[in-house]
């Protein structure tokens, strides 16, 4: 009797073509978007790369090409140094394939038509440049004896900062909308569950009135409903992450199990909250829908879906929301799988997530244990 209700409980879940947009359709075309909008912001205004710059020989300057010639060569290389003329040069810049031309001459010059991190770093080579090389001019003219040791002064390099990454993983700010896009998909579960319950209520559907009138036992026949309204949040969740993960290849980590595992326990929080909605009092189905809708986008907003600092905002000014809210929950365990190598912040995570999905669907099947209805 159970997989006979399971069976048609799934079977009639994915006729409601309505719900199917909200919960496959919409979260893949909001993706989309945010895919348009900054899928590549990262990789153009925060990842370094190196700085091109055209290279005008008007003299001859061995000194200075065989410093920009090493610095070439070398793996970790600050510049993309471009050799040409002067008229090529300045096409180059006024066309933006460089960010500014050194002319070497009697004085070594550099010519912007714009100022930004880029120019900057330039010129600071430059006048380190002109500053060592000033220094070795005086110590040969004063002392050149001592010319030897002033070059391996100089050349040596005094680091006192330590480059130390606070973590291996992607650091990418705005994969954290991806992050919360899987999360809004999961908790649209809250529209399959609300469904499960108004559909074993007589008073709310006709579906549910002929529920109420067989023979079934109660218990099975709602539980039969929860699983099947959990397989079909499951796979909104599976195609809505499968989307992000390979076909817009977001970096989420390298667990990709775990990614999954964390949409399906999202997925249960979602349908346990849409249940203990539709369980509650005796609105019609249209408001108790607008009320799950309007929990669902608000705690994904709480965790930064539309605004990506707002759950700083609230650790900052009100922490607990951050521990009760589901979104900021599943949020965080897609968060933590990307950052780090453990899994004891995930754990707690996806600890209190499971109690509060428990939570409230304990109250959902209270709330709906030996109803009675006077007529239907």
């Amino acid at each position: 009797m159970f997989l006979h209700n399971l069976k048609y409980e799934f079977l009639n879940n994915i006729r409601q073509k309505e719900s199917l947009f909200w919960l496959m359709c919409f979260p893949i075309i909001l993706g989309t978007f945010f895919y348009m909008g900054f899928g590549k912001l990262y990789e153009k205004e925060e990842m370094f790369s190196e700085i091109p710059v055209a290279v005008t020989f008007a003299k001859e300057d061995a000194v200075f090409e065989s410093v920009i010639g090493k610095m070439k060569n070398a793996d970790d290389s600050l510049f993309e140094f471009r050799y040409a003329d002067t008229d090529k040069a300045e096409k180059m810049l006024k066309k933006g394939d460089v960010f500014g031309i050194i002319t070497v001459d009697d004085e070594i010059s550099l010519t912007v038509i714009s100022s930004g991190i880029e120019q900057s770093i330039i010129k600071s080579f430059l006048d380190q440049y002109k500053s060592q090389r000033q220094i070795i001019s005086d110590i040969s003219a004063v002392d050149p004896a001592g010319l030897t040791e002033a070059v391996k002064a100089l050349h040596t390099e005094t680091d006192t900062i330590k480059n130390n990454s606070p973590t291996n993983g992607n650091m990418n700010y705005y994969d954290m909308y991806f992050m919360n896009l899987i999360t809004m998909a999961a908790l649209f579960g809250m529209i399959t569950g609300l469904y499960s319950a108004i559909n074993n209520q007589g008073n709310l559907s006709a579906v549910g009135a002929r529920k109420c009138l067989s023979p079934n036992i109660g218990f099975i026949t709602i539980a039969s409903s929860l699983l099947a309204g959990c397989i079909t949040q499951l796979c909104s969740v599976i195609l809505t992450t499968s989307f992000v993960l390979f076909i817009l290849k977001i970096d989420l980590g390298g667990n990709i199990l775990m990614i999954y595992l964390t949409g399906a326990l999202g997925a249960f929080a979602g349908v346990s909250i849409g249940f203990f909605i539709g369980s509650a009092g005796r609105m019609s189905e249209a408001v108790k829908g607008a009320i799950s809708t309007s929990v669902s986008l608000f705690c994904c907003f709480l965790s930064g879906l539309m605004v990506g600092n707002m759950k700083t905002i609230i650790e900052e000014k009100c922490p607990v929301i951050n521990s009760i809210n589901p979104a900021a929950i599943i949020s965080d365990m897609l968060y933590y799988l990307t950052i780090e190598a453990g899994y004891t912040r995930y754990i707690e995570k996806a600890a209190a997530l499971l109690i509060i999905s428990l939570f409230f669907i304990t109250g959902g099947f209270l709330m709906t244990r030996r109803k009675t209805y006077e007529n239907l």
